[in-house]
């Protein structure tokens, strides 16, 4: 499986992932869909940091495109946000901007609800659309948990300004052209988040950030403190990679196709401050799936509703359905629905239940994940008496394409076997030698 892995040991902030993602293969011609909406340009150079060559990606505001650039990426930059951190290392942060030509901070800030208005009229790729909603969605349920607000509620300072935008959407046409290409697989390593304190409009506070700390509870992977005593992973950067990646404790083996280093501005003594991918088809496996489970108690659905929520919550997103007979309050008879989607469908999926069964309320158990087989069907033919008969078989494989197991379509072998008169479980038998053969 073509696999997409950043390094995050030096931790992550948005600008730096848009270089380390041009320089791992990207076209940067999908800008373009950011530049016809918002009033910026993106600017790439090549740095050197610590001896390392790596892509730096601005985001230029128009209305301060006249002013030098100070600093970039890994610089101050956020009310839990980013543009990109100054790591300045052992310096105390300050979240206010003044970053002359930089976006960071320029153009209009927004709340959560005016940022999904916006991405939603971009015209962008669904599946770009969706991953970009799903970073400001986490953004923005962090925000609203740190300051005891409702979500729709959560004003965006920096990370609702143009140039986070910017930083959002861009990373995530990079990561869909990338795809295209046969990325299917985004991973990272445990993600640095620095330490020392940092500064912003509410205070001094330790690093990681309260927002960071709040996004790190959503992701998937895993956050370690160090190796330096200043802030090197940004709520954008955190936001980005808890959207888009599965975590792993380290690289996986991989056969690399491309690599390419993103870079921040400014330079550590010992630690060259960039972010790393890496793009490459992994070795053996099932695949990691990000998951949300669903779950509902029912006591007065009907046989027919019940018998209705396979189909009505799979074309709703669900991937699996399951109803189990259950024993509720005052000893009445009732049903758990358990229902497992992509996290991004949860909120959709679990509408369509409620509207469906009535439901007064459905629990969510948060992001998870489950290990997935590769699937993919061939045509059996089967001979019965004489005659020729097609049935579907499930084939299941390894991310190396060693098979596992086959399966026939049982719909197809009933058909078989009514028309025939032939056992069901021996068409389904013949199906399946006959591809495994």
């Amino acid at each position: 499986m073509q696999t997409l892995a950043f390094d995050g040991r030096t931790g992550a902030a948005g600008d730096m992932l848009l270089g380390a993602l041009l320089a791992a293969g990207a076209d940067g011609s999908v800008f373009d869909r950011v530049t016809e909406s918002l009033p910026v340009r993106f600017e790439t150079e090549r740095v050197m940091r610590n001896a390392i060559r790596a892509t730096r990606v601005r985001v230029v505001h128009e209305d301060a495109a006249d002013h030098d650039d100070e600093e970039g990426a890994h610089s101050p930059s956020h009310d839990h946000g980013d543009g990109g951190h100054d790591h300045g290392e052992g310096d105390p942060h300050d979240h206010d901007h003044s970053h002359g030509g930089d976006a960071e901070g320029h153009g209009h800030t927004r709340t959560y609800a005016e940022v999904v208005d916006l991405v939603e009229s971009m015209a962008l790729p669904e599946a770009v659309e969706a991953d970009a909603l799903a970073a400001f969605r986490i953004l923005g349920e962090a925000e609203a948990s740190v300051h005891g607000m409702e979500l729709e509620e959560t004003g965006f300072h920096e990370v609702g300004t143009d140039d986070a935008i910017a930083d959002v959407v861009g990373c995530m046409l990079l990561l869909d052209d990338l795809r295209e290409q046969g990325v299917e697989r985004v991973v990272t390593t445990p993600v640095r988040a620095g330490g020392g304190e940092v500064t912003f409009s509410h205070g001094t506070y330790p690093v990681p950030s309260p927002a960071v700390v709040e996004i790190a509870e959503r992701a998937d992977w895993s956050m370690r403190g160090g190796p330096i005593g200043t802030e090197l992973l940004t709520p954008t950067g955190a936001a980005i990679l808890a959207a888009v990646a599965e975590g792993v404790e380290s690289l996986p083996e991989l056969r690399v196709d491309a690599s390419g280093y993103g870079a921040g501005a400014k330079e550590f003594e010992q630690h060259p401050n960039v972010v790393r991918a890496l793009v490459g088809e992994a070795e053996g496996g099932l695949t990691r799936e990000g998951i949300s489970v669903l779950e509902t108690n029912l006591d007065d659905a009907t046989p027919e509703v019940l018998g209705s929520l396979q189909e009505t919550l799979t074309q709703a997103g669900a991937r699996d359905v399951t109803i189990v007979p259950t024993t509720m309050k005052k000893s009445r008879p009732g049903h758990l629905v358990k229902v497992i989607c992509r996290p991004n469908d949860a909120e959709r999926v679990a509408r369509r239940l409620a509207e469906e069964t009535g439901t007064l309320g459905v629990r969510e158990h948060g992001a998870g994940h489950r290990w997935v087989a590769n699937r993919e069907f061939g045509t059996a033919t089967v001979e019965v008496d004489g005659e020729r008969y097609e049935v579907a078989v499930k084939i299941a494989s390894d991310e190396d394409g060693d098979v596992f197991d086959y399966s026939a379509e049982y719909d197809d072998a009933l058909s078989v076997a009514r028309e025939t008169g032939a056992p069901v479980r021996e068409v389904v038998r013949r199906a399946e030698d006959a591809v495994r053969e």
